[in-house]
Parts: structure tokens; sequence; C-alpha cells
């Protein structure tokens, strides 16, 4: 019981791997994250700066757009703080904040997706509605809503974990989640409500996918009988389906790992896993979406001659 007081720094172990390669690192991981502030930034302020892409799937790209640098905000410049520090700590309601950040961000993700799910639903199975269902007021209000209710789920998960009295300070990761503060709890049974609520998190979620892989079963029931549709299909609906696969199946190899994984896995490899959502996805969709959505194409190709002449 001494111990739950003095508790008010966590070491993060997840760094001990790194300190021979650090550098290396430390120059890799800050390319990767001035990759995604040029590719994210780029997108948003081509959407916003042009009126003729104030449509919702456009209003929907710029706010995942949004999304990603705000969740990699989150992580990045602390990281690349610690890749160059000898001691790889971190306060306690720093941890918090951290978990908050991320997590809302991820559960963000998929909150967005959903809602570019229907919209691509709304576009190709009730094309005379969509302009009435999905205006731009509408999506905007949506968006708001979504991201702000994510933001609340998560912040109840935060606050039950800042609730938990700990019994040591040591966290094998390379950043603060929900899951590896809650195991360093000196009681289990203090946990239960913190699971139950976590585990309701993921139903919710999970639910999510489901309401996903619905609308796309209308969509591509309907896309068979029209080559209209399968060609409208091919443009837009790809990327997502693309932008959903990766991000899923990142986030469920850091689960994975986090829940089931075993301590003989090498510190590296956990260290990738747990990071992939934080790299993979923040670069492949404004890339995806920008190679693939026309309108978005044609105006970066615009801009980038114009600068060139």
């Amino acid at each position: 019981m001494n111990n739950v007081s003095v508790i008010t720094m966590f070491f993060l172990s997840g760094f001990n791997e790194t300190i021979s390669h650090r550098f290396v690192l430390f120059f890799l991981s800050l390319l990767c994250y001035c990759i995604i502030c040029l590719l994210n930034a780029s997108l948003i302020v081509t959407i916003i700066l042009d009126t003729n892409l104030h449509e919702s799937m456009y209003i929907l790209l710029c706010v995942f757009c949004m999304n990603a640098l705000y969740g990699t905000t989150g992580f990045y410049p602390r990281f690349l703080c610690d890749l160059l520090s000898d001691v790889h700590v971190i306060s306690y309601y720093g941890c918090l904040i951290q978990t908050q950040l991320i997590y809302s961000f991820a559960c963000g993700e998929l909150s967005i997706l959903v809602l570019m799910a229907y919209d691509r639903y709304v576009a190709i199975c009730q094309p005379l509605k969509y302009h009435s269902i999905m205006s731009k007021q509408r999506v905007i209000r949506f968006a708001c809503f979504s991201w702000f209710t994510t933001f609340c789920i998560v912040a109840v998960n935060t606050f039950l974990t800042s609730r938990l009295k700990l019994c040591s300070p040591y966290i094998s990761r390379l950043f603060c989640v929900n899951w590896s503060i809650v195991q360093l709890a000196c009681f289990p049974a203090q946990t239960t409500i913190s699971a139950i609520v976590a585990n309701i998190t993921l139903s919710i979620y999970f639910l999510h996918g489901v309401f996903i892989v619905w609308s796309y079963m209308y969509i591509i029931q309907t896309c068979v009988k029209s080559i209209e549709n399968r060609a409208k299909f091919m443009q837009t609906c790809v990327p997502h389906l693309v932008s959903l696969f990766t991000f899923v199946v990142a986030m469920l190899l850091d689960i994975i790992n986090m829940r089931l994984g075993s301590k003989e896995l090498p510190q590296t490899l956990q260290n990738f896993v747990a990071i992939e959502f934080l790299v993979i996805p923040p670069i492949m969709n404004p890339l995806i979406y920008g190679f693939k959505l026309n309108k978005i194409r044609k105006r970066i190709y615009s801009v980038v001659i114009s600068k060139t002449k």
C-alpha cells in the first residue's frame, strides 16, 4: 500500500531496445511525422480553399485528415523527445493525457469511417435523396457530434483508469495506453468497472464495423446492377475500403498484442505493432484519396503546375 502514493511518474521500458539506434530512429520518426503533416495538411488546405470540394465526401475527408494530425501530434513530439533522452519517463497526468489523445484519435478514426460509409451508401443506393440527406451543414454536425461523442466515451475510460491505485511505475510500451495502466493496479478487484466499461467501448466500436460491412453489402448489391454505379464504386469506395482495412488490421494487431501478446516476443516487434496505426494509416490515407479522387487529384496537379511555371 505504501507504493500507491509515490507513483507520480511512469517509466516507459519499451524504449530500452531503441538506445543503440536512437539517432537513426529519431531521424526516421521525424521524417515520418513531417510527411504525415505535409500530406494531411495539403489535403485539408486544398479542400478548404476550393469551393468545388465543399461536398459531403470531401468535408468528411478533411475531418479524417484533421483527426490524423490530432492523433499523431499526441504521439510524435513526445516520442521524438524520448528518443533523444537518456531517461524515458512521463508524468502521471501526462500519461493520462496521452492516453486520452491517442485513444480518441483511434476511436474517432473509426467513427469518421462510419460516416464515410453512410455517405457512400446514400450516394449510390439513394442518389435522389443524397443532397437533402447529406447537406454540408448536416455533415459538419454529424462529424462534430461523432467526434465529441468519441472523446467523451474515451474520457470516461481515462477517468476510471485515473481512480485506480497503482503499485508499479513501469509501462512496457513506447507510450501510454489504458490497458497498460490498468495492469499496474494493486488489486484486480479494482479494475472490474474499468474492464466492463472498456468492453462496452470495444462493443460500440465493433458495432461501427458491423455498420460499415452492412453498408457495403447494400452498396455492392446496388453496384452489380449498374455500370455507372460500378464506376462510382471503384472511384470513391475503394479508397475508403483500403483505409478501413489498413486501420482495422493495424488496430487489431495492437489490441491482440496488448491483450494476448506473449512477453517472449522481441520488444522491437512489440514496439512496431504498437505504433503501426500511428504510422501507416496517417501516411497512406491522404495518398490514396489524393491519387484516387479525380477532383482532388486535378486540383493538386493544377496547383503544382502553376507553381512550376
